[in-house]
């Protein structure tokens, strides 16, 4: 871009970050500013007493292209979970260990043996993940839809399977036990699963945020925190060929300090303020809550799961629990161990704290009868009214485009592509991308 055109950033989530960073790469003066007193949006992480506790659970998928793109993976410092997860019944008390025999052969006989799961259930996952592995990025969220429990039934999975296995641990990836999400997120997500590993940094996943601000910096952009936008108007106070690329004009931010006069604006809020901000009302608005509860558990011996979730096969409160130290010790202090467990639909966002920590006390009690978990005590709980915009069958066909807004307005977020850490990222790249073709 030539002239040096003024961007601001509406915004400093993943989405807004990224598109910053590339902004500032080809040339432009970017400014961001940010509601908040920290950068990150959704992705973001407190430090209490000794313990680290992401704004609820959440991991990094490093199979995610815009992951792998974006972000300096190593510099992360990952603890990665394993493959797999162990499948839980609390009326039956027992656990039993489900896995990916091809990148997890510690467990494999464990998985072999598994009986809540058939032999023809394992086989078609071997043979679904070949499938997708084959699969052009194009294919991904195209072609006709279903929910995500009609595409296993087409592919021959058994009730059993679908229930003790997927329903809960997608339950925790889509925040729909019902599985009745888009079957273009199992896909994609069940791909990069299949292909990468999953972890959280040593420090939160708060880290994730502050690399890609330290990138946008070091690029050129000037993060603001603690200011809003309210407000995007277009410029219209301009002459012919006063604005950029020859003629169009620029726009009037409205923050919640100053106006600030610029070339173009990228929308990259929540998606409720982005349509207020935009009028763009293909923009989604109903959003999936959460509840993430975290506590600590003052015991050294670790519970034990092979670095693996929990799935709750017979009750959906809680849905998983996650030995978060166990995972990643840097998360605890010495001698103590801290564990989530997550809890879906409205119902757990009005429940009092320690109802929700009877029910994954009891949970834990029954999945390991040999120890006591008298001591497990709630030290904080999230509940997230808007954690994912709601994807049925059939959404993303819809979704906006980032160049929907009239005049040099740009929108960035998961929901022009699809809710998740790989969502954002590539809308703030595209959005990115937009803008320079153009100002230039």
């Amino acid at each position: 871009m030539s002239n040096s055109p003024n961007v601001v950033v509406a915004g400093a989530g993943l989405a807004g970050l990224v598109a910053a960073r590339h902004l500032a790469d080809a040339g432009a003066e970017v400014t961001v500013y940010e509601r908040r007193s920290e950068a990150g949006g959704r992705v973001r992480t407190r430090h209490e007493d000794g313990f680290t506790l992401d704004r609820g659970f959440q991991v990094l998928f490093t199979g995610y292209p815009a992951v792998r793109r974006e972000l300096d993976v190593d510099a992360l410092d990952l603890r990665e979970f394993r493959p797999g997860a162990v499948i839980c019944s609390t009326g039956e008390g027992t656990r039993s260990v489900l896995s990916d025999p091809l990148r997890d052969p510690r467990a494999l006989v464990e998985s072999v043996f598994n009986r809540r799961v058939t032999t023809t259930d394992k086989l078609r996952t071997l043979a679904l993940r070949q499938d997708l592995s084959t699969r052009d990025e194009s294919w991904f969220f195209s072609g006709p839809d279903a929910s995500i429990r009609a595409y296993l039934r087409d592919w021959g999975f058994s009730e059993r399977y679908v229930e003790n296995f997927v329903a809960p641990f997608y339950g925790g990836i889509t925040l729909d036990r019902s599985l009745s999400t888009s079957k273009h997120v199992f896909a994609y997500t069940f791909r990069a699963l299949s292909e990468g590993r999953i972890g959280v940094p040593a420090e939160g996943m708060g880290a994730v945020a502050k690399q890609l601000r330290e990138a946008a910096e070091e690029a050129g952009a000037t993060v603001v925190t603690g200011e809003g936008v309210e407000g995007v108007d277009r410029d219209d106070t301009g002459g012919p060929g006063d604005g950029p690329a020859g003629g169009s004009d620029g726009v009037v931010v409205e923050t919640t300090e100053r106006a600030v006069e610029a070339d173009a604006a990228v929308v990259a809020t929540d998606p409720r303020t982005a349509r207020e901000l935009t009028d763009v009302e293909a923009i989604p608005t109903e959003g999936v809550p959460s509840t993430t509860q975290y506590y600590r558990l003052p015991d050294s011996t670790p519970v034990s799961t092979g670095r693996k979730i929990l799935l709750n096969s017979d009750e959906p409160s809680p849905n998983v629990v996650v030995p978060l130290s166990d995972v990643a010790p840097e998360y605890a202090p010495d001698g103590e161990q801290l564990l989530c467990a997550t809890f879906l639909g409205d119902d757990a966002r009005f429940r009092d704290a320690d109802d929700l920590a009877a029910d994954a006390r009891e949970a834990l009690s029954a999945w390991y009868p040999e120890r006591s978990f008298e001591g497990l005590e709630p030290i904080h709980t999230d509940r997230i009214e808007f954690a994912q915009f709601a994807q049925p069958p059939g959404v993303h066909e819809g979704l906006p485009d980032v160049t929907d807004p009239e005049g040099p307005v740009y929108l960035a977020g998961d929901y022009t592509e699809w809710s998740s850490i790989q969502g954002a990222m590539e809308s703030g790249r595209t959005a990115a991308r937009a803008v320079c073709d153009d100002l230039r």
